[in-house]
């Protein structure tokens, strides 16, 4: 631009895009939560964050939480195993089925858990688990798991692939042992790819909504995007759009938390690599 080049006119099409793809919900959005019978109003706020909805804003980041750090933890010693293993074979299966799995949710996976560990599954009438064990929290995490940990795994191989093989062998010739290297060598490396994938499996869980709406799950834990959902389709609760469109807001907030968190952590991280 200093030049008089013309060329970053080429990115207007995809500023434009984002403008609308991103920029026209944002600000309708913001109208909806701040607005009651067309007058400005917080009461829509207020109401987003008392009782059931509170609640079910709570039920989401808990859940999301877990489901971050068990698919994170679990994840990265999958991809581990994946990568050290000296089958190309078994490499390129696993990353093929989790590129697959990171992918599969919606009522497809809910209908394989219920038709699975449901009141009527097969495996749990063959193990004799207890009846509605898949209808609880722990189950709900247990589904969500299904496509994180497989999403992990994507995000951890590539990571994983760049601890090269001479800094273990520095760090043993200088008497370092095993839990010596991964605390000053690997995981000072890692951690950009571990913090980025344990933000990305909270959002992915957070945000998820339709494996929970088939499976019903909103009877036994309260849900941030059930509640949206209801808001805005039942028939019980007339006007309640604009709520509707304050817990959005309250969703993107939490995010922009998460996001606030990450950040600072990951500039860190990133320090020692430089």
């Amino acid at each position: 631009m200093r030049g008089g080049s013309k060329g970053w006119l080429g990115a207007l099409p995809l500023l434009a895009f984002y403008a609308l793809v991103f920029g026209v919900p944002a600000v309708a959005l913001l109208a909806g939560a701040f607005t009651v019978q067309g007058r400005p109003s917080l009461d829509n706020l207020r109401q987003s964050l008392q009782g059931g909805n509170l609640n079910a804003i709570a039920g989401s980041v808990q859940v999301s939480a877990v489901v971050a750090v068990s698919g994170a933890v679990l994840g990265t010693f999958f991809a581990h195993a994946v990568v050290t293993s000296r089958s190309a074979a078994l490499r390129n299966a696993v990353l093929t089925a989790s590129g697959v799995l990171a992918n599969f949710g919606g009522v497809p996976l809910a209908f394989f858990w219920v038709a699975t560990l449901g009141n009527s599954g097969i495996v749990s009438g063959l193990l004799g688990l207890p009846s509605g064990a898949l209808y609880t929290f722990w189950g709900l995490v247990v589904v969500y798991l299904y496509f994180s940990i497989p999403l992990m795994v994507l995000v951890m191989a590539p990571a994983l692939d760049g601890l090269r093989p001479q800094w273990r062998e520095a760090a043993a010739n200088n008497g370092a042992t095993t839990w010596h290297y991964w605390r000053y060598v690997g995981l000072p490396v890692l951690a950009p790819a571990l913090l980025g994938g344990v933000v990305l499996l909270f959002g992915s869980a957070f945000a998820a909504y339709a494996t929970a709406a088939a499976m019903g799950a909103g009877t036994v834990v309260p849900l941030v995007t059930l509640k949206i959902a209801n808001a805005l389709t039942s028939d019980v609760l007339i006007g309640q759009e604009n709520v509707a469109f304050a817990l959005s807001l309250d969703m993107v907030v939490v995010a922009g938390l998460v996001m606030a968190i990450y950040l600072p952590l990951q500039r860190r991280s990133t320090r020692w690599l430089h």
